[in-house]
């Protein structure tokens, strides 16, 4: 999988932008659902020209729907925007670097 294809979207949410103040800056991505913790590493240092120190994965689940016809309790489908489920990687940068787009000087 190339670099570039691993990494989908930042992720900007309170708790992300809390921590991006820490002693060592952690960052949110969504990423490629094919990627593994070796691949996400590489991406970012590549895209970014940082020193990753370590990678988080987490699978988010799927939204639950019901139908408004009946009790049926599912997933949501693959067919709407997103996938049923997604992949979430937090990555943890040495203290000396920092990501510009999260910094608000992009």
């Amino acid at each position: 999988m190339h670099p570039y294809e691993v990494l989908k979207r930042p992720l900007f949410t309170e708790k992300t932008q809390w921590q991006v103040g820490y002693e060592k800056p952690q960052y949110a991505f969504e990423v490629d659902i094919r990627a593994n913790k070796q691949q996400i590493k590489e991406a970012v240092e590549i895209a970014f020209g940082v020193k990753v120190l370590r990678v988080n994965v987490i699978n988010m689940p799927a939204k639950r729907r019901r139908s408004p016809r009946s009790r049926i309790i599912g997933r949501r489908a693959a067919h709407i925007q997103r996938a049923p489920g997604w992949k979430k990687a937090i990555v943890q940068v040495s203290e000396k670097d920092r990501i510009a787009l999260f910094e608000g000087a992009a």
